[in-house]
């Protein structure tokens, strides 16, 4: 017979939850943008962006070393014929589709228990798009009104996966990182999370936050 032991109860409590926001409460399809792009001559595009890396460029834009403006400058450059700002930003924003609202609704429910923090790597184009698209499709006010705080990648100046953002976070929301569960659909993003003691959860195509068994990380 063979005995296996029990889990052992971690030491910490989960206090806080940290949340990505695009595949978590808000719906993506990079592919609309990976073809928009293409439509406008970009054939490489895929090696510029995807979910899972951006080049410098993108970088840049996401952390807020270059404007919008400079932004759509420098795709210009980039391009082999002629596009104009608003083609370059509807083809950035064609990924977007739209809120997860009963998951929105259900941080009301985790707020009661929890200390709700987001972290997300966006840009203002995009900001502004959902951000506009939030009073639009819900009654909502603003997606930060959710959250003790949100970290934006472009308004702190740094993004997923690197270390520095986490330690960002524990430090300016003076939380331990054993008492918080980082949540991201993208597994690239937690390495470092781990590293700095975090725990986390990878949010899988077709489940939603209101899956989760919040209590199994204690």
């Amino acid at each position: 017979m063979v005995f296996t032991s029990p889990r052992l109860p971690s030491p910490y409590m989960i206090r806080n939850l940290l949340f990505d926001f695009g595949g978590v409460f808000y719906d993506l399809d990079f592919s609309k943008t990976s073809n928009a792009f293409k439509k406008l001559g970009f054939g490489d595009f895929d090696d510029m962006f995807t979910q899972y890396q951006a080049d410098a460029l993108f970088q840049q834009l996401e952390t807020g070393i270059i404007s919008p403006e400079e932004f759509y400058t420098k795709v210009k450059t980039i391009v082999a014929g002629p596009v104009t700002s608003e083609q370059i930003r509807d083809a950035w924003n064609a990924l977007l589709l739209g809120y997860r609202q009963t998951s929105l609704a259900y941080l009301a429910d985790l707020k009661k228990e929890y200390n709700l923090y987001l972290l997300s790597n966006t840009n203002q184009i995009h900001y502004d798009y959902f951000s506009a698209q939030l009073l639009e499709q819900t009654a909502y006010p603003s997606l930060e009104s959710f959250f003790t705080k949100a970290y934006y990648s472009q308004q702190v100046g740094l993004r997923k996966p690197d270390i520095e953002v986490f330690e960002h976070i524990l430090e300016d929301a003076g939380i331990k990182a054993e008492e918080t569960l980082f949540i991201d659909d993208s597994y690239t993003n937690f390495p470092n999370a781990e590293k700095l003691g975090m725990k986390i959860h990878l949010l899988k195509p077709g489940m939603l936050i209101e899956d989760i068994d919040y209590k199994s990380f204690n």
